[in-house]
């Protein structure tokens, strides 16, 4: 699997090519772990290009999500498609992952939530 990572503002995203699976000698954990370690808090992973995702992969992207969260960050799902749409429903995991199908709104999705003015 190949990952390329982008910066827009203060959002990285990591773009996945290939198949997520075992083997990958943890190299989206590290490069997770390396961007915790740069102050990255907003961080998108890009599945458009993922053409298969076995369980190991998928705990690759529980642990990455965990180690987000307890540096008080956020880790969101982009391009799923219909395959890893699935996967996540069967392991119910959908409940736990933001996912979006557009890179704008998993972007705007940080924003933080406008309080209503009080006349």
């Amino acid at each position: 699997m190949r990952i390329q990572e982008r910066k827009l503002d203060d959002v990285t995203v990591l773009d996945l090519d290939g198949k997520f699976v075992l083997g990958e000698d943890g190299q989206f954990k590290k490069i997770v772990a390396a961007n915790i370690e740069g102050g990255v808090r907003k961080l998108i992973v890009n599945l458009s290009g993922v053409n298969y995702m076995d369980s190991s992969g998928l705990g690759e992207l529980i642990s990455g999500y965990i180690s987000m969260k307890r540096a008080s960050g956020s880790m969101k799902l982009l391009h799923l498609g219909n395959r890893l749409t699935e996967l996540l429903v069967t392991t119910k995991l959908i409940t736990v992952f933001e996912t979006f199908d557009s890179e704008d709104a998993a972007i705007s999705s940080f924003a933080p939530a406008q309080e209503s003015a009080i006349a």
